[in-house]
């Protein structure tokens, strides 16, 4: 977990956000600023700073390994949500993409009640968060980038010359749906290629925030409990706590320190301190679901390496020795933001409407055998493989990036004996209680099934489809969707988690379930703010690492007017 505290002194901890706000607020000298991190710092980790070797970070040392509740719309499967534990959170294990949102989603914040926090009001601060790759002249006009500098350097992943790029993008010309200008600088759809004053104290378990009645229904947040080294420690703060322990622990901290529903508080032996209903609610999350089709024989893909291949290990080693060969990417190389092709007519229009209509929402490792294939999960039922296969393939992945189903993330306190008697207790370290509801509203099943039956008509599409073996042939038998309830059926056993969740500590107004104000205060609590996606009151449309960096840019700005700080 991990927590700011701004003590002038102040308090973040040393995830993504955490992080941010932590290293703006000690630009003046004058501050001081604890950071607290439950990780360690593993940055010089070549797990870390290996693109292809993200995946043996996860379920390691550096990750919760948390998972949900068992999903009755996803087969009754435990979804796996990685979320980083150590300095730098999960953008240490989150395959290193940073993409932008569209604008609509963001404008949406503010339609939900947020003034000042819109497109208009964050473009500037995602352009202050990092510096794009160099290129040259011709790449630059075609790949449509700006001139930002911000400490984050990014590159585009593997080879920039790969087909796949160029294909992509002109087929979604072709069909009416291309971005001619930065993405960072406004969209809608389209498709695109992604891209002394502060202490730090790692290994460092946030355990609780500490408080004080001050009258009026009021509490004022005065220091943090935490664990470190076998001891409970405290710390005070002089101006705030900044709270930034993630869309899971978050919540599970305010509890903790007595802030939440106090109907679920008491049920768990906790006096409540303030009552606040939307602690853990309204979580929300990206699911994914893919099909792979078998490409030509001379495409350049990441398989052999997946299926730990001798030879190509020993290449791929020998080129990462100059930054370059299949180490330096992930495997994603392109985007899309798509609307529901099939909805697009009257009749289609008329569907969502009905089905909106009546199901509205109840509330608002150094070495290369480290790669791991992310496999989707089959049907146990069926023949679909659950390994690698021999053979070369191109898997075009559907995310349903504007989900309508709600979910929960609780306390779970657990029972341990002492004195031989069972008591209840509420160990900071017990993982909370999560369950996302996944596909629990009917419009998200309709649209993640009818983009998956729309991969079809991309992957016969030119010029993709020159970069896949005609007729198409696929990795499994059963991404062949013979009408919509087969593609239904296929996304209940295959759908995974893309850990986009947001929405557990909503920036919203109190009255609609609101957790923090525009200012990201907690309601009714002096001196705390959460600042991570937790805050977010509805996620973006793609990963969410680039909208973090640039929420927690504007919390710091925020925080720095408040004070009167440089």
């Amino acid at each position: 977990m991990r927590l700011t505290l701004y003590t002038a002194n102040q308090q973040p901890r040393g995830g993504t956000a955490g992080l941010v706000v932590a290293t703006r607020l000690s630009e003046d000298p004058s501050q001081h600023t604890i950071l607290l991190e439950a990780g360690a710092d593993l940055s010089g980790d070549p797990r870390v700073k290996t693109p292809a070797l993200y995946g043996a970070l996860l379920k390691s040392e550096a990750d919760w390994g948390f998972q949900t509740e068992p999903q009755p719309n996803l087969n009754g499967r435990s979804i796996n949500l990685h979320q980083g534990r150590t300095l730098g959170g999960s953008s240490a294990i989150n395959a290193e993409v940073f993409v932008p949102p569209t604008t609509g989603s963001l404008n949406s914040w503010e339609a939900l009640g947020n003034d000042g926090w819109n497109w208009s009001s964050l473009q500037k601060y995602y352009v202050k968060a990092f510096t794009p790759p160099t290129v040259d002249g011709e790449l630059k006009r075609i790949l449509g980038i700006d001139d930002p500098n911000g400490p984050l350097q990014l590159s585009y992943a593997g080879d920039l010359e790969h087909p796949i790029r160029q294909a992509w993008a002109a087929t979604f010309k072709e069909k009416g749906y291309h971005i001619s200008n930065d993405p960072f600088l406004g969209i809608s759809v389209g498709a695109f290629s992604y891209r002394p004053s502060l202490v730090v104290l790692t290994n460092a378990v946030v355990e609780r925030i500490l408080s004080e009645d001050v009258g009026s229904d009021y509490t004022k947040a005065t220091g943090v409990q935490y664990a470190h080294n076998g001891r409970t420690e405290t710390i005070t703060t002089r101006k705030e706590v900044i709270l930034a322990a993630g869309v899971l622990q978050s919540p599970k901290v305010l509890e903790l320190s007595g802030i939440g529903n106090a109907t679920l508080l008491k049920s768990h032996g906790i006096k409540p301190v303030q009552d606040l209903p939307g602690v853990g609610e309204n979580i929300h999350d990206h699911l994914i679901c893919g099909a792979s089709f078998e490409a030509i024989d001379n495409l350049e893909t990441l398989d052999a390496i997946v299926r730990q291949e001798p030879e190509a290990l020993g290449k791929a080693m020998q080129d990462y020795a100059s930054q370059s060969g299949l180490l330096t990417s992930v495997g994603i190389h392109t985007y899309a933001y798509l609307p529901v092709v099939e909805y697009l007519s009257d009749e289609g229009r008329e569907t969502v409407k009905q089905l909106l209509s009546h199901h509205r929402p109840s509330s608002v490792g150094s070495d290369p055998n480290d790669i791991r294939q992310q496999v989707l999960p089959v049907d146990p039922n069926s023949n679909s493989p659950s390994g690698p296969v021999p053979g070369k393939f191109l898997t075009l992945g559907v995310m349903l990036s504007q989900p309508l189903s709600r979910g929960s993330v609780h306390i779970a306190s657990r029972f341990r004996h002492q004195h031989r008697r069972l008591i209840l207790s509420n160990d900071p370290l017990t993982a909370p209680a999560i369950d996302p509801n996944y596909l629990s509203h009917p419009v998200d099943v309709e649209v993640l099934a009818q983009h998956m039956r729309y991969l079809d008509n991309i992957a016969k599409s030119s010029p993709f489809s020159e970069l896949l073996k005609q007729p198409l042939s696929r990795r499994d038998p059963a991404s062949r969707f013979p009408d919509i309830e087969a593609a239904k059926k296929y996304v209940s056993t295959s759908a995974i988690s893309m850990w986009h969740l947001g929405g557990t500590c909503a920036m919203l107004p109190k009255e609609k379930g609101g957790v923090v104000s525009p200012k990201l205060k907690v309601y009714s609590v002096d001196n705390l703010r959460v600042v991570d996606s937790s805050a977010i009151p509805l996620i973006g449309t793609a990963n969410l690492q680039s909208t973090v960096y640039a929420f927690a840019e504007r919390a710091a700005d925020l925080i720095k007017q408040d004070y009167g700080l440089k």
